[in-house]
């Protein structure tokens, strides 16, 4: 009874997911000049972004950045290592992340809390 509702409760999650993300990891690797390489390590994964806060800009001597607080929700069952590379499709609009942090692992689904690659405004 208790997994038939789990089970529920993470078919419901799942179907909020409207974007899609593919995940990259960068592995060192002797006899590379760079000694990294990146290796895609899961696509086309069902996801949806989500935005904590509304977008704010810290001032810098040179330019002001733009800022946001970002989390990724997706399957349980899919590895995220932090440092990780996230490219997120979602409503029509594609973007890269990085992985901030180990993820939260639920039952349910699993938070990831993102970094927007650097813009300025």
């Amino acid at each position: 009874m208790v997994m038939s509702l789990l089970n529920l409760i993470r078919k419901h999650t799942e179907s909020l997911y409207d974007g899609r993300c593919i995940i990259t990891e960068f592995d060192s690797q002797e006899g590379l000049i760079n000694n990294t390489v990146a290796t895609v390590v899961a696509e086309d994964i069902p996801c949806r972004v989500s935005y904590k806060s509304i977008p704010h800009s810290e001032q810098t001597a040179t330019a002001t950045a733009v800022t946001q607080s970002i989390k990724l929700f997706l399957s349980p069952d899919i590895t995220v290592k932090a440092g990780s590379q996230i490219i997120v499709t979602q409503n029509g609009v594609t973007t890269a992340y990085k992985a901030s942090g180990e993820p939260a692992v639920y039952v349910s689904h699993q938070e990831v809390e993102l970094v927007l690659k650097e813009r300025w405004a």
